[in-house]
């Protein structure tokens, strides 16, 4: 077969759509040198005849030119020569002086100087002043003075100026008369400047050998240029003569109607210049198709729109009736030639089946694709199994649901079974008979899910009228099914490992073909990849349901009884994760109540233990009544031996990083001793409603060790609030803490608010919409206890001391409403200051506080500490801690700077 490339046919010379001429052979090229001039000269060829008459066309036009040019420029001498006559005559006639020395006894001896200056000046050839009679005043010819001025004046007599050609007394020239005015307007005399034609030519004759010089060199330029062109065109013509084009031609016509593939040459314009038989067979062309632009030919819009954009195609197969065409198209000006464009068209319709193949196999691809970018985006299992149904429609399926055993759903392995619950639907409707969201699906043993369930494989259902299995599932649902117009089933099961979670269903009813066996794998390739996507959202949500109910079995489920603070908070996780903030609040003795808010870095379950651990560390802590700062110093060595132990396993996380703030309030004193480790500081609210952050000493994160904590004390109103906080509350990825800490300080901002109520108000003006760490929050109104049920007594260092202190108590419980407390308050208070006495150092003082319950307070000025034991049955003494024991309802020593302090606690009746 003979193919003819875009650029052959793009460089014809003899008429529209036609061919280049093939090379002729050396014996017949044209010789260089006398002989390819002599090929010019004589016009034999094409080349030559185009050279010849080239030549006389660029003569022609360059003599046109020359003639033009000299009367352009003697046209535009004489317009100069009346511009500057005219300028000079008014410019003298207005001139201060040419009026009154017309008036003057002898004019020409004032005006013919300044008449000769002013000629001079402006290069004219004279200037005039005349009366109203025309009897010249001044003239460059003194003789001429006093004589008749030739010329028109009637004009300028009436007013006004004007120019004229005429022949005067200087030989020929062209004149301005302009009127001279008095101050009422009446003309008093005349000016008249001129240029002889001899000075008006000179112009155009000075140019006249530049403007043939220029023009020679344009012809020697032109000719340079035909030559140039004519030689072009001999090489391109191959020194053929129109005879010889035209044979050259209808043998190229000849080989172009007879290659067997199609050929269409396309102008610039969009319309057909050639057409092969080829392609009037291939196209389907009416006859007279040659001529007509191609989007008039009734071709497809997309064959006719790639022939007439002329853009580059390489075997772009486009289906023309029922064939398929191959069609590669070039421009044919790439290199100089004519705008338009050359296409050729081979018949590729045996290979449809296999382009169709293709096609099919590359949306296979594609979805697989975009199942693995858009299936998993989040860790969430409902939400996974609904992106695979939605990316099956419509492209695979027109209606895709996913039914899942109940464990998935809560992050757990589910058992053997075929009872689900439907977890995602999509279709191409809303309408379809399909099981709902949320339904619990027992599938029978016949039916393809069940199957499916139970060997672990696809199963294909082509024809569902057909598939007895699946109508008895539920003979009313799937008739309606059937009805409705599905037709066709693909159930895959969800595997993972070892695991079935449940099955996906693709159903469809729109596209007529039942699937096959090509797409049944495709639909396995599609289930497998998003199971592995939905597994993992099922361990991520047993992770996090095992970390949120760690971190609820760990932090407080209830606050205990106190009266010292009236609390409020809230705990709020992050959406992330669970996290490791925490807080507490813990009753210590003598009616005080320590707060406690801490923070461990991190999420999840290593989080969440490593917060109980800090927790009941701290519960332990403050059992021993210890200051802020000495607590968190014991914490932060244990968090330093945590670390260390951690460190020993690569595969645990170390704790440092863990925050913490501690504070003791005192409702006797409304003293609020404050600690904090690398924590936010409180803030407080007083009464009136301002709010400060108070100066509280900011030690290192716990863990870090090596640094001293310091404490602060603080003296709270009664009727102030009290705020603790962890950093998720005030700082964010949108927000730094600087900004929070202002929010938080508008938010908190105003009197007459319950604790309850300001933690409302700090959450709706601070809580952002997607929390990405936990926050904890307490607000605590402080409380003092009212001075007339605290009792203080001091004690002398004497042991007869005792009774007063008992009878002081007695009284003291009568005035309370106490009296069935006395007999065992006399009881516990003697042993204590008993052993104060025996043992301790003085001071002793002595306070009994009435609270929730009754506290019996002995101080000292000792640091030892007793302790409990048991005394053998010939021991005299050591009998009396453990009365006290028995008797309260606990009991323990404090230390203070000054000594210690032994207190026991007894419920109130």
């Amino acid at each position: 077969m003979v193919r003819l490339s875009g650029r052959s046919w793009a460089r014809s010379t003899s008429r529209p759509g036609g061919l280049r001429a093939r090379a002729r052979s050396p014996q017949d090229a044209p010789r260089r040198g006398p002989a390819w001039v002599r090929s010019v000269l004589t016009g034999r060829s094409v080349a030559g005849q185009v050279f010849l008459l080239q030549v006389a066309i660029v003569l022609l036009l360059v003599v046109a030119a020359a003639v033009a040019l000299v009367l352009q420029v003697r046209h535009d001498s004489t317009t100069e020569a009346r511009n500057r006559s005219l300028a000079v005559a008014e410019t003298f006639a207005s001139a201060p002086g040419t009026r009154e020395a017309l008036t003057a006894p002898d004019p020409t001896a004032v005006l013919q100087p300044r008449a000769e200056a002013a000629r001079v000046r402006s290069e004219v050839d004279f200037v005039v002043v005349m009366n109203t009679d025309g009897v010249r005043y001044t003239h460059p010819k003194p003789d001429r003075i006093g004589k008749k001025f030739v010329g028109t004046l009637a004009p300028a007599l009436a007013g006004k100026s004007f120019t004229e050609e005429i022949t005067g007394t200087i030989g020929p020239l062209v004149q301005a008369v302009v009127p001279v005015k008095a101050d009422d307007g009446t003309v008093v005399g005349l000016v008249s400047a001129g240029i002889t034609t001899e000075n008006v030519g000179g112009v155009g004759d000075r140019q006249l050998p530049l403007l043939l010089t220029a023009a020679a060199f344009a012809l020697v330029v032109a000719l340079a240029g035909t030559a140039l062109v004519s030689g072009r065109l001999l090489r391109q013509t191959h020194g053929l003569g129109p005879f010889e084009m035209t044979r050259m031609y209808e043998h190229h016509d000849a080989v172009l109607h007879a290659v067997r593939e199609g050929v269409l040459i396309v102008g610039g314009e969009g319309r057909l210049l050639l057409a092969n038989d080829e392609a009037h067979r291939l196209l389907d062309l009416p006859d007279n198709a040659e001529g007509r632009h191609v989007l008039e030919l009734g071709l497809d819009t997309d064959t006719a729109g790639l022939l007439a954009s002329g853009r580059v195609a390489t075997d772009e197969v486009h289906l023309v009736g029922d064939r398929l065409l191959a069609i590669n198209q070039r421009p044919t000006d790439l290199e100089g030639g004519p705008a338009g464009s050359v296409a050729t068209l081979r018949d590729s319709t045996e290979l449809r089946a296999l382009s169709g193949r293709a096609e099919v196999a590359r949306e296979h691809l594609k979805l697989l694709y975009d199942a693995g970018v858009g299936i998993g985006t989040t860790l969430d299992v409902t939400r996974t199994v609904q992106e695979l149904a939605e990316v099956a429609v419509p492209r695979f399926a027109d209606f895709a649901t996913v039914d899942l055993a109940e464990a998935v759903l809560s992050g757990e392995e589910p058992d053997a079974g075929t009872s689900l619950r439907r977890t995602a639907f999509s279709g191409i409707r809303r309408d379809a008979p399909l099981y709902p969201v949320g339904e619990r699906i027992g599938f029978i043993a016949s039916t393809p899910q069940a199957r499916s369930l139970g060997t672990g494989e696809a199963v294909m259902a082509p024809d569902l009228r057909k598939a007895h299995g699946w109508l008895a599932q539920d003979p009313e649902r799937t008739a309606r099914i059937v009805d409705y117009g599905i037709h066709s089933l693909i159930t895959v099961p969800l595997r993972a490992g070892h695991l079935v979670m449940g099955v996906a269903n693709f159903w469809r009813s729109a596209q007529a073909e039942p699937f096959d066996e090509e797409e049944l794998a495709l639909a396995e390739e599609l289930v497998a990849r998003a199971a592995v996507s939905i597994d993992n959202a099922r361990r991520y949500t047993r992770e996090h349901t095992m970390a949120v109910t760690l971190q609820r079995s760990l932090l407080p489920r209830s606050l205990p009884e106190q009266s010292a603070l009236d609390i409020a908070y809230r705990y709020l996780p992050a959406q992330a994760g669970v996290g490791g903030d925490w807080f507490d609040v813990l009753p210590l003795s003598g009616a005080r109540v320590a707060l406690v808010v801490g923070d461990v870095v991190g999420h999840g379950l290593h989080a969440a233990a490593t917060m109980g651990r800090l927790r009941t560390a701290v519960h332990n802590f403050s059992a021993l009544d210890l200051p802020p700062d000495e607590l968190l110093g014991l914490l932060d060595e244990l968090v330093g031996r945590i670390d260390q132990d951690e460190a020993a396993d690569e595969s645990s996380a170390a704790v440092t990083g863990a925050t913490c703030l501690y504070a003791v309030y005192d409702p006797i004193s409304r003293q609020c001793t404050v600690a904090r480790a690398g924590h936010p500081p409180p803030a407080v609210i007083r009464p009136d409603g301002g709010v400060e952050f108070p100066e509280v000493p900011a030690g290192p994160p716990l863990g870090l060790g090596g640094l001293p904590f310091e404490t602060a004390e603080l003296t709270l109103e009664e009727g102030s609030r009290l705020v603790l906080y962890t950093d998720g509350l005030v700082e964010d990825r949108e927000r730094d803490i600087d900004a929070g800490l202002e929010l938080l300080r508008t938010a908190l901002t105003g009197a007459d608010r319950s604790p309850e109520e300001t933690c409302r108000i700090v959450l709706e003006d601070l809580l952002p919409s997607k929390p990405g760490d936990d926050i904890a929050l307490i607000v605590a109104g402080t409380r003092a206890l009212d001075p007339d049920r605290v009792a203080e007594w001091q004690v002398p260092s004497d042991p007869a001391s005792v009774g007063e202190v008992r009878a002081s108590v007695t009284r003291q419980l009568t005035e309370w409403g106490l009296e069935d407390m006395e007999f065992t308050t006399e009881l516990i208070l003697s042993e204590l200051v008993t052993n104060a006495i025996r043992y301790g150092n003085g001071p002793i003082r002595v306070r009994v506080l009435f609270d929730l319950s009754l506290i019996c307070e002995v101080f000292d000025g000792s640091s030892t500490s007793p302790h409990l034991r048991y005394a053998a049955t010939t021991d005299e003494g050591g009998r009396g801690l453990f009365l006290v024991a028995q008797l309260t309802e606990r009991w323990g020593t404090r230390y203070t700077p000054a000594g210690k302090v032994i207190w026991a606690e007894q419920p109130l009746p």
